[in-house]
């Protein structure tokens, strides 16, 4: 009990110490994720309060580019080793999401947008593999009393990983389409994002139909 609480501990001091001093490799990351967009900053992680209308959501045409926000329970993304659970000496990795940023673009009607996500994996205790595969849904949401899927895709990217055990990772999601809102439920539109493992699991093969 009192070693698997040191090793949670450890593994808590890591990933917080890597949020904050970034190596010189993820620093160029940043540069390449920022010239994707045309300079503009990125934006936190966390889910800050949304931005109000007319603000820095709309961009010179009059076009509402959503928020982007992280789906409750989908900020990280552990692994264990087979058969255990992703804690104590049995994690082999974790991934967290530590920026994105956001992009639109309108064209006949239907909006394409461009959602940046960069995040970190920080490997744990059972050793990560050479190369760890990071699955990623983008979704663009109608918020209210009763939230409605406008478009989702499921965005996948391999990271090598290094002895150093902390490699950065970035995600361009650049071909998300959906139709153009109307103005007055444009502002309620929300880019969430999220890890989603079942992304990585193979899709079940059709069962054969029997010949008469």
């Amino acid at each position: 009990m009192g070693d698997n609480r040191l090793v949670r501990v450890a593994i808590a001091a890591a990933l917080g110490c890597s949020l904050l001093v970034q190596p010189v490799a993820a620093q160029s990351l940043s540069d390449r994720f920022k010239s994707l967009f045309g300079g503009k900053s990125d934006e936190p992680a966390p889910n800050a309060p949304a931005a109000a209308a007319g603000s820095d959501n709309v961009d010179q045409s009059g076009l509402f580019c959503p928020d982007v926000k992280i789906r409750a329970g989908a900020s990280t993304y552990a692994v264990a080793a087979p058969g255990k659970q992703p804690i104590g000496n049995d994690l082999k990795f974790q991934a967290t999401i530590t920026k994105t940023a956001r992009e639109c673009q309108i064209n006949g009607g239907e909006i394409t947008a461009r959602v940046g996500i960069q995040g970190r994996i920080i490997a744990g205790p059972a050793g990560a593999p050479t190369s760890v595969q990071i699955p990623l849904r983008v979704a663009v949401v109608q918020g209210g009393v009763s939230e409605k899927t406008i478009a989702t895709k499921v965005y996948q990217t391999t990271v090598g990983m290094s002895e150093s055990g902390s490699e950065p990772f970035t995600l361009v999601a650049d071909d998300l389409v959906y139709p153009a809102p109307s103005v007055a439920v444009g502002d309620t539109y929300i880019f969430y994002i999220g890890f989603d493992p079942q992304a990585l699991k193979p899709e079940p093969k059709p069962k054969a139909t029997k010949k008469k």
